[in-house]
């Protein structure tokens, strides 16, 4: 089975998204499943540990506990964490909206760190995905906030879109 879910790819196939969300956030334990799966598939992205409780066409939220992994030498979560949860979550939403003949790829990512992020924080990201794929590049914001809501870090991500290949 591990085998099966680590061929599958997410990145130029917006429909295989959909469809995978679709089936497995309605049931008990489904976002956590899809998130593990998507974490099986791009093992770096899998290594913080984030979670999905909202995607569709331009929008996703994702989660990320506080743990040791994650951790920096002033136990909060390390700045590369956030910022790995920035792009996954900028990169789901943009998938999510584009046209099934469409990819995208991450060409320049930045971050603007608020204050130091401990507990849960929630990354949320909501964008208007190009409705073609014509080569082009498109600007995604998304913020992180802790549990009381207070601004943690923003992220800036450029990611180029373009027609998959044969």
């Amino acid at each position: 089975m591990l085998d099966t879910l680590t061929t599958l790819d997410f990145s130029g196939s917006g429909q295989l998204l959909r469809r995978t969300w679709q089936t497995l956030s309605p049931l008990p334990g489904g976002k956590l499943l899809f998130s593990k799966i998507l974490g099986t598939i791009n093992p770096y992205t899998g290594s913080i540990g984030a979670r999905f409780v909202e995607l569709g066409p331009g929008v996703a939220v994702a989660q990320l506990r506080e743990r040791r992994a994650v951790q920096n030498h002033v136990r909060s979560i390390h700045a590369i964490a956030l910022m790995n949860l920035a792009e996954v979550t900028t990169g789901l939403a943009l998938m999510f909206g584009l046209p099934d003949d469409a990819r995208g790829i991450p060409t320049n990512l930045s971050i603007n760190y608020h204050k130091k992020s401990r507990g849960l924080v929630t990354c949320t990201c909501r964008c208007a995905p190009p409705g073609t794929s014509e080569r082009q590049e498109t600007e995604l914001t998304c913020t992180i906030h802790d549990e009381a809501g207070v601004l943690v870090a923003d992220a800036q991500a450029r990611w180029m879109i373009g027609p998959k290949r044969g």
